[in-house]
């Protein structure tokens, strides 16, 4: 038996206006997911507890089978563990977007979603910079990037906002405070000096693209708890494919193998054909696979409608259709959001998602599409959300 999770982060919304008061997944054309709707279950599943932040660290551990509750302790270190950064005793980190604010405002929460080779020039330059005295940079994936301190683990208490909360609105009411939030501050100050000057954004003006003009810092954590294999509390070898080192660092922690396939982005440049085709692929392998598709959430951050349901169709045709003609030794499939990202407010929230098993063992519940609206009418709830990796290993009809 096969299992494939496909993750289509922050699919979910609310009801949009433009679009005569459907969601995304309501306006966008999805036949193939529809289709399995109709034969497989549908329901809803809270993947975020109640008290804990909205974001995919917490949600994702959720829908691959952990409890947040019990090992989720920050996300920065998260991705520290997928780009092999040591957190040790006395160490913090902190994610540090590159971003643009213009005018005292947010204008851009990842720099106009700087390129990946662009942005290490800037990091690597803030490092030699900054650097040195318990501070280090390290480069990430686009404008994602780690700061780690040492000597310095009052910042920890500071209060922080992420950069994608606080779209267009002015920037000095959303800067770190309260107790160490002096040093981070004095970080993010000091950033937009060497910022200034670097030829990444000189060129990048140049092209009328936004520059990179401060580092943001939040999302701070010390060390997380070890998380126990996957293969010893499942039972099956996992594979997972992701273009953000947040999905990436999960696995890793679970024991999962990472699959290097290229085309896999964050964004809408995303090869959504190669990576369902390594996803299937590694089952050759693997008894489970994990595709995880940052592209919708990323579209609903940046307010995009039309960016937003294009990445969802494209996962349907290019993704699940690929999907439904895999039969070999059977599939048992699970697709689901982590967390919704609604267009309105162009942040995670914490509503329940539309989770829809499928395959081997699974019968129809009475559904006869994919949305929030088809998946609440069936009656079908799980919380807590952690549980639903138990349903897609053990069907009971």
């Amino acid at each position: 038996m096969k299992h494939v999770v496909v993750i289509i982060d922050g699919a979910a919304g609310l009801p949009l206006p433009e679009r005569g008061g459907r969601t995304s997944l309501e306006a966008a054309a999805t036949p193939n997911l529809d289709a399995l709707a109709g034969s497989g279950r549908l329901g809803l599943a809270r993947t975020v507890p109640p008290g804990m932040e909205p974001g995919s660290a917490c949600a994702c551990m959720s829908v691959l089978g952990y409890d947040p509750t019990v090992y989720y302790r920050g996300r920065s270190p998260i991705e520290a563990h997928s780009m092999g950064v040591p957190v040790n005793e006395g160490e913090v980190t902190f994610r540090c977007n590159l971003v643009t604010v213009a005018n005292g405002k947010m204008a851009d929460y990842s720099a106009g979603h700087i390129v990946t080779d662009e942005a290490r020039e800037l990091i690597i330059a803030l490092d030699k910079e900054l650097g040195g005295d318990g501070v280090s940079f390290y480069p990430g994936v686009s404008y994602r990037h780690l700061c780690k301190l040492r000597g310095h683990e009052e910042t920890l208490q500071a209060v922080c906002t992420p950069p994608h909360d606080i779209p267009g609105q002015p920037v000095a009411e959303y800067l770190p405070r309260g107790v160490g939030s002096d040093f981070l501050k004095d970080l993010m100050h000091r950033s937009e000096a060497v910022l200034a000057v670097q030829p990444v954004n000189e060129r990048r003006r140049a092209r009328d693209e936004a520059p990179a003009t401060t580092i943001w810092l939040f999302w701070g954590s010390g060390r997380v708890p070890e998380m126990p294999p996957f293969r010893e509390r499942y039972g099956l070898r996992a594979a997972l494919t992701s273009g953000v080192d947040l999905l990436r660092g999960l696995g890793g922690m679970m024991g999962m193998d990472i699959l290097e396939i290229a085309g896999v982005s964050d964004g809408p440049d995303n090869d959504y054909a190669a990576q369902a085709a390594g996803a299937i692929d590694a089952l050759a392998d693997h008894d489970l696979v994990v595709i995880h598709i940052e592209a919708p959430d990323e579209a609903a951050h940046a307010g995009s409608i039309d960016g937003k349901i294009n990445a969802i169709e494209r996962i349907d045709r290019e993704v699940i259709g690929r999907l439904r003609d895999f039969r070999e030794n059977g599939l048992r499939l699970l697709v689901m959001p982590d967390h919704p990202t609604p267009l309105a407010s162009r942040t995670h929230t914490l509503e329940p998602v539309p989770f829809l098993l499928w395959g081997t063992g699974f019968a129809a519940n009475g559904a006869a599409s994919y949305s929030e609206v088809a998946a609440g009418a069936t009656g079908l709830f799980i919380d807590p959300g952690y549980s639903i990796m138990s349903q897609l290993m053990e069907v009971t009809d």
